[in-house]
C-alpha cells in the first residue's frame, strides 16, 4: 500500500514546476550529515529551487557526498564542529541576510528550533510559530494543508489565530487566493462539552469582524464534512467550505499528527512540511520522506520566499 510506485505526485509536481524560471533561494542547511538530508538539499539545488549553504563538520559532509557521488564544488560549506553549532550558525546566516530559508539536516528538530526561538539571537517575530503539512492525497483533488501537527501541542484561541494566519498566508503564496478553512472538531455543532467547538465558533466570528482575513472560514466541522460535500448535505450543512477545504485547522497536535499519519499510511498520501511564523520559513524533512516530498517541501518554502520578496517590493 505504501510502495513508492503506488504514490502519486501530481500536486507536488505542479508546485515544483512553478519554481522553474525563478531564482534559487539562498538556504542555510543545518547539519546535512546523512544521506537523506544532504541528498534532499542537493536535489533541490540541482532543480534550481534553492542555493544551499551547507553547515556542519566538513569531513562528515564530504564523506556523505563521496558516498553519494555528489560534487560539492559549486556549494558553500561552513565548517562547524557539531550539530548544535550548525543550528546556531544557520540562524546567524539568516540574521546576516545571507539566507532566506532555513533547512533541517540530520539533527533533531528540537535542537534546531531551540536556536530559532531563543529570545536573544533567535528568529522569533510577533507571530506564533507553527507547522503546516501540505498533503498530496491521491483521493483529494487538491493539496490539503493540515495545521498544526508538529509544533503547538495544545494551542490556545490566540495561538490558533496565528496558526490560521500563517497557513492562510502560505496558501496565498501558493496562488490560492481565498483559501477555504475548515476548523475541525469531533462534531459540527457548538457545545461547551467540547472546547474546540467553542474555539471554532470564536474564530469564525473573528473572521467576520476582520480580525482574521484572507480566507473563508467555517467550523466547527467534523472531518467528513470538511472534505465531503455529500457528507455535509446528509447532515443538512450549507457551507462554502464543505467538500472544498484547502486548510484543516486541527484542535491540537495529537489530533493533527494522527490525521496526517492516517492519510500517509491508509490513503497513500505524502506530506511536505514547513514551519512559519519565524523570520524565514523553515523546511522540516524526515528521513522517511521520498525524494519528491523533500523537493516539494523546498519548493513550497521557496515559493513562499518569492511571495515575500514580491510583497516587499510592492510595499517599497
Amino acid at each position: 500500500m505504501n510502495a513508492p510506485e503506488l504514490r502519486k505526485h501530481e500536486k507536488y509536481d505542479r508546485l515544483i514546476a512553478r519554481c522553474q524560471g525563478l531564482a534559487p533561494i539562498p538556504t542555510a542547511v543545518a547539519h546535512p550529515c546523512d544521506e537523506s538530508s544532504l541528498s534532499g538539499a542537493i536535489d533541490a539545488a540541482e532543480a534550481g529551487i534553492i542555493l544551499p549553504i551547507l553547515i556542519g563538520p566538513i569531513a562528515k559532509i564530504r564523506a556523505v557526498a563521496e558516498k553519494l557521488k555528489f560534487d560539492l564544488g559549486r556549494y558553500e560549506i561552513v565548517d562547524v564542529p557539531h550539530s548544535h553549532a550548525a543550528a546556531e550558525k544557520a540562524v546567524e546566516l539568516v540574521h546576516l541576510g545571507k539566507a532566506e530559508l532555513l533547512m533541517k539536516g540530520s539533527l533533531h528538530t528540537d535542537e534546531l528550533m531551540a536556536e530559532v526561538v531563543r529570545k536573544d539571537t533567535g528568529l522569533r517575530t510577533e507571530r506564533r510559530i507553527s507547522h503546516v503539512f501540505i498533503m498530496d492525497v491521491p483521493t483529494y483533488p487538491k493539496a490539503l494543508f493540515i495545521t498544526d501537527a508538529a509544533v503547538n501541542i495544545f494551542p490556545t484561541l490566540d495561538d490558533k489565530v496565528d496558526i490560521l494566519k500563517n497557513a492562510i498566508e502560505l496558501a496565498q503564496a501558493l496562488e490560492i487566493k481565498k483559501p477555504k478553512v475548515a476548523i475541525l472538531s469531533a462534531v459540527e455543532t457548538v457545545t461547551a462539552k467540547i472546547p474546540s467547538t467553542i474555539d471554532a465558533a470564536a474564530l469564525c466570528k473573528m473572521a467576520e469582524r476582520g480580525q482574521i482575513t484572507g480566507g473563508v472560514l467555517d467550523g466547527p466541522l467534523a472531518f467528513d464534512n470538511a472534505i465531503s460535500r455529500e457528507a455535509a448535505e446528509i447532515k443538512h450543512i450549507t457551507s462554502e467550505v464543505c467538500g472544498e477545504a484547502d486548510i484543516l485547522l486541527v484542535p491540537d497536535l495529537e489530533a493533527g499528527n494522527m490525521l496526517a499519519k492516517e492519510l500517509i499510511f491508509l490513503a497513500n498520501a505524502d506530506a511536505a512540511g514547513i514551519v512559519l511564523g519565524a523570520r524565514v520559513p523553515i523546511i522540516l524533512t524526515s528521513r522517511a520522506d521520498s525524494v519528491r516530498t523533500r523537493m516539494a517541501s523546498c519548493a513550497i518554502a521557496a515559493l513562499y520566499a518569492h511571495a515575500r520578496r514580491a510583497a516587499t517590493v510592492r510595499v517599497g
